[in-house]
């Protein structure tokens, strides 16, 4: 069977978020770490933990930068020739205009660069004018140099200008499998492509500033190893939840979303959402890893849900600044019911299913190994509601309970605009989610249901009645790995409360302690 990766970006996506959520859902850290090091990329250092969004567990992935290493370190010797030589692998021309401004100190000059540079990066040549402040690029120089003037620098950019040619170098370097390196091209293509028409520049002059940076190639190459790690066959993704307002990049401030990102998404056909999110929720680099990664438009008709794993963003909104990555295996639908949404029972049927069912008192067998797997098997609905009355939340919850639903529970929350609601969540096995879809719009306010089929793990466990000083009470006995727990049935503890007027703990107590008492005879 396909394993098929789904990206759900309701809150947007970017390169740390993703390689999150592939780690959390159990891409080999160890594995990660080992392309990273044959990279041979020094300055910087990756961290992973765990964090809270808006009360969501998430995995945490951060690049830290060594910032003393990219320390602008200038050695000068003038000489008018000034030849410069940067050691990340280019060899520039640079024609300086320089104006200085001499004191009254001998050899010691304060100078205020205006570089002019003449890059040669393979076949092209551009002029740039530099401003070394932080973003622009303009600093002052305190030098002390001799008339000989000769010039030379020792560069250490915190902004490192790769073109596409030096990425794929640092790729073609790393200790992984073909596909993994051939992924990573990808997605540096497409946004060299989105910055080329950005700029107006042929693909091969684009330099990269962000994406080009040590922390985004770690995001990209580390996406990529885990992908491949994962095994994954299809990818699909959701609709890219995007921002409004403006966000401040390389080259000034710029309306959300940002050029690099409309033109990914309009290149390559990803449809954007626009949310009334304040700031970018979409990076350049998340844009190009869904366009990369995405293999097919639409989940498969039916589906098992492998594992779930959730990436944390950086950012506050509303909702949960998370990338959620499910790992589906597509199944062939069940030409049985056509109402079931999961395979049919047999089909699901594990050796702990059948066993845990032949202990279950009473019914037939086939209805019990049914029952065993829709509880391993189960489907979760919710909605956020913000109009209703709780009387009206109460008498649903009932009716949901009444019509077979495993569980029932709200949860309050606060929605755009801060309005506070409840969120209602609803458990039930795949035959009865169209009864709980129709309960749920007749009883309360909402115009829609999500839903998703979800695979969880139970306890073994059976019903047995045991003697007490009060009669017969039923307990629930448990088992995993050779412990047993036990538990009164709720309802039997009520029964005899209301008969004989005990309170509720001592007629628990009483009925566990008999419960002991008998497995240990």
């Amino acid at each position: 069977m396909k394993k098929i990766l789904y990206l759900e970006c309701y809150s947007g996506i970017s390169g740390d978020m993703t390689v999150a959520s592939l780690l959390d859902l159990g891409a080999d850290r160890k594995v990660l770490e080992d392309a990273l090091a044959s990279l041979h990329v020094d300055g910087y250092e990756i961290k992973i933990g765990r964090t809270f969004k808006c009360g969501i567990d998430a995995c945490d992935f951060d690049v830290i930068l060594d910032e003393s290493a990219y320390v602008h370190d200038h050695e000068h010797h003038h000489d008018h020739a000034h030849e410069h030589h940067h050691h990340d692998g280019d060899d520039h021309d640079h024609c300086h205009d320089h104006e200085h401004h001499h004191g009254d100190h001998d050899d010691e000059h304060c100078h205020d660069h205006d570089h002019t540079h003449e890059h040669s990066h393979g076949d092209h040549c551009h002029d740039h004018d530099y401003h070394h402040d932080e973003d622009a690029h303009s600093h002052e120089h305190e030098h002390t140099h001799e008339h000989s003037h000769d010039h030379h620098h020792d560069h250490m950019h915190a902004h490192v200008h790769r073109n596409i040619a030096d990425v794929y170098a640092i790729i073609d370097r790393m200790e992984a499998s073909d596909r993994a390196k051939e992924l990573s091209r990808k997605m540096f293509r497409i946004v060299a492509e989105a910055e080329a028409k950005a700029h107006g520049l042929p693909i091969e002059q684009v330099h990269f500033h962000e994406v080009g940076a040590v922390d985004s190639i770690v995001d990209i190459i580390s996406t990529a190893v885990c992908f491949d790690n994962l095994g994954i066959d299809d990818v699909v993704v959701s609709p890219l939840y995007e921002g409004t307002g403006h966000a401040r990049c390389q080259h000034g401030i710029l309306p959300v979303p940002v050029p690099a990102v409309a033109n990914i998404s309009a290149i390559n056909g990803l449809p954007l959402k626009i949310t009334d999110n304040q700031g970018e929720m979409v990076t350049p680099t998340g844009a190009a890893i869904a366009a990369a990664l995405r293999t097919r438009k639409e989940l498969p008709e039916q589906y098992r849900v492998l594992g779930i794993g959730i990436g944390a963003g950086k950012k506050d909104f509303p909702k949960a600044n998370i990338l959620r990555a499910m790992l589906l295996e597509e199944e062939t639908p069940a030409h049985t019911d056509s109402n079931q949404s999961l395979p049919g029972a047999d089909q699901l049927m594990s050796r702990t299913d059948i066993e845990g069912a032949q202990t279950m008192p009473g019914g037939n067998a086939g209805q019990q190994n049914a029952a065993s797997c829709d509880e391993n098997h189960i489907w979760v609905l919710e909605t956020n509601i913000d109009d209703c009355t709780g009387e009206a939340l109460g008498f649903t919850m009932d009716c949901l309970l009444e019509a077979g639903a495993r569980d029932v529970f709200y949860t309050p929350i606060y929605m755009k605009k801060n309005r506070p609601a409840v969120l209602l969540r609803v458990i039930c096995t795949a035959d009865k989610v169209e009864q709980m879809e129709d309960l749920i719009f007749a009883h309360t306010t909402t115009v829609g249901i999500r839903k998703m089929p979800m695979e969880r793990t139970v306890l073994d466990r059976r019903i047995e009645t045991v003697d007490t000083p009060y009669g017969p009470a039923d307990v629930k006995v448990c088992m995993r790995k050779g412990k047993t727990r036990m538990y009164p049935e709720y309802e039997s503890v009520k029964k005899i409360c209301q008969a004989c007027g005990e309170d509720f703990q001592t007629v628990y107590h009483s009925i566990l302690q008999a419960a002991m008492e008998q497995s240990r005879a």
